[in-house]
C-alpha cells in the first residue's frame, strides 16, 4: 500500500523559509514522478514543483522558480521542498503527489495524472 506523508509546514513571516518533506512508503515502482501541489483559499490545486526518479529532472512553476528547490534523498524514500523568500501568496495547503511513471517537465502537470496523494501540510506566510 502506497503511503505519502507530508511534514514541515508552519507559519512564517514574509521572507522566511520552510522545508517540507514527503515520506513515501510502499512505492514499488522503479520509475516515478513526485510533485508538490498547493491549494490556497478559493483557488485551484496547482503544481509548484516536480522531480523524476533516475535522472532527477525537475519542473518549477514560474511563481516559485528561483525560490523553491525540490530534491530527493539518496535512498529515494523522501522528497523535500525547500521554500525560500516566502511571500503571503505562498500561503496554502501543500500536498505531495506521486505517479508510477516519469512526468513531462516542460509544462505544469495536472493533478489528474497523479495516482497517490498525501494529506497535506499547511503553510501560512504573514506580511
Amino acid at each position: 500500500q502506497v503511503r505519502l506523508v507530508e511534514s514541515g509546514g508552519g507559519s512564517v513571516q514574509a521572507g522566511g523559509s520552510l522545508n517540507l518533506s514527503c515520506a513515501a512508503s510502499g512505492f514499488p515502482y522503479s520509475e516515478y514522478c513526485v510533485a508538490w501541489f498547493r491549494q490556497g483559499p478559493g483557488k485551484e490545486r496547482e503544481a509548484v514543483a516536480l522531480i523524476n526518479s533516475g535522472r532527477s529532472s525537475t519542473y518549477y512553476a514560474d511563481s516559485v522558480n528561483g525560490r523553491f528547490t525540490i530534491s530527493q534523498d539518496s535512498a529515494k524514500e523522501s522528497v523535500s521542498l525547500v521554500m525560500n523568500m516566502l511571500q503571503p501568496e505562498d500561503t496554502a495547503m501543500y500536498f505531495c503527489a506521486a505517479r508510477e511513471a516519469p512526468c513531462a517537465t516542460m509544462d505544469q502537470p495536472p493533478a489528474s495524472i497523479f495516482s497517490y496523494w498525501g494529506q497535506g501540510t499547511q503553510v501560512a506566510v504573514s506580511s
